[in-house]
């Protein structure tokens, strides 16, 4: 068994504004064995952090690892070879910028993510949900207005980010086939969207007993719903309905927070993708109707940050980005320290998130026990957190599941 010894390591998990006192960590296989100021091992390759920060691997719980373009219509319809492909090339870049583990929102299969187990290439730890669940006519149909071509129920591209499923029977079905295919989640689309056509952003998705169907169908599979809202009437509607992770939430309310509070929810903001669709997106192929709605949800994101810590709503870390934009994936980080605590910007992206993966103890943690996913950052992240930008420039060292994966 592979086994070593990180010494002096000043520890950053987001559980403080300040960095930890120096530290010893020992890592047997894939797991964290022991955390403390002495520990010892007689096997274990020691390596000196000295100067340097010990994080747990970072873990982005809003991506779509398909999404090679932008223009989520076309990307539908690529061959599943081409999508699997460039997949691969996006994890492997997220990997190299320290996330470790990622959640896919819509697209990503179970055979995507057993591939991704059995390549050998190293990419992120894969949570999915399968096809997200939209209504015809909802975020994720790109037929277009003028376009009555029947919607697929089966044999959906690997290119697409979601299924339409109409009526309550339908729901149901549709996502216990997602569960009984291997999502660890189900996410529905209960708000217009940006890249699909004819949903402007007031558009609520799903009638209250579908969006109810899908949440007791997660319930009975031991899971839960996460999904799609920028109005603060979607939202409101989405936690009465039982639904548990919110995202983007760019127009919630005061109230309404607090409701999400009370209702035990995780919120998981988006902002990146927003700055970066309305300056990249026309020239990546999305069409003039999507960047129209851009700002309309863009303008509201950094003050529904200051909304949501103010009522004590958790917010997990989240990017969202599409085609060649997810290079863009670590000026979330900055982006959200505009606002909020460095060390709870941090937080969204270790416990918080492994919170809402359900993963605590596991992930996102420095602590016996946990598998071993671990960056080294020169310098402090807390005093600089563009430290955690540049493609992994000021990441020396990347360590998922014991094997290092960057060694510099």
């Amino acid at each position: 068994m592979t086994a070593y010894l990180f010494e002096n390591a000043r520890i950053v998990d987001g559980t403080s504004p300040e960095a930890g006192e120096p530290a010893s960590v020992l890592i047997e296989g894939n797991i964290i064995r022991e955390v403390g100021p002495s520990v010892r091992s007689e096997s274990a390759e020691r390596i000196d952090l000295a100067g340097r920060t010990l994080m747990p691997g970072l873990i982005d719980a809003h991506v779509h690892v398909i999404a090679g373009m932008a223009n989520l219509g076309q990307n539908a319809k690529l061959p599943d070879p081409v999508v699997t492909v460039r997949a691969f090339k996006i994890m492997g870049e997220m990997l190299m910028r320290g996330f470790t583990t990622v959640r896919d929102l819509g697209g990503a299969t179970s055979g995507l993510a057993a591939a991704a187990a059995e390549a050998p290439w190293p990419t992120p730890r894969l949570n999915i949900c399968g096809k997200a669940l939209s209504q015809s006519g909802g975020h994720t149909d790109y037929r277009g207005p003028y376009d009555d071509t029947p919607a697929p129920k089966t044999g959906h591209t690997l290119g697409n980010l979601g299924r339409i499923c109409d009526g309550v029977p339908e729901v149901r079905k549709a996502a216990r086939e997602e569960l009984k295919s291997g999502a660890h989640f189900i996410k529905v689309m209960a708000n217009g969207g940006i890249a699909s056509p004819t949903d402007p952003i007031h558009f609520l998705g799903f009638s209250r007993e579908e969006l109810m169907a899908a949440v007791e169908e997660a319930e009975n599979a031991g899971t839960y719903v996460a999904a799609h809202l920028y109005t603060d009437k979607a939202i409101r509607r989405a936690i009465e309905c039982g639904i548990h992770s919110l995202e983007h939430c760019n127009l919630i309310a005061p109230e309404t927070a607090k409701l999400a509070v009370e209702s035990g929810c995780i919120a998981v903001p988006t902002l990146v993708t927003y700055e970066k669709l309305g300056v990249e997106g026309p020239a990546l192929g999305l069409p003039p109707a999507s960047i129209a709605k851009v700002d309309s949800v863009r303008l509201a994101g950094m003050e529904s940050l200051a909304i949501m810590r103010e009522a004590g709503l958790s917010m997990a870390f989240g990017t969202d980005l599409l085609g060649e934009m997810h290079r863009h994936q670590s000026e979330e980080f900055v982006i959200r320290s505009r606002v909020l605590p460095t060390h709870e910007v941090i937080a969204a992206a270790t416990h918080v998130a492994a919170k809402l993966l359900r993963m605590e103890g596991q992930i996102g943690c420095v602590a016996p026990g946990a598998f071993a996913d671990l960056i080294v950052v020169d310098g402090d992240p807390l005093k600089d957190i563009s430290l955690l930008t540049r493609q992994g420039a000021h990441l020396p060292m990347i360590m998922k599941d014991g094997v290092f994966i960057k060694r510099g």
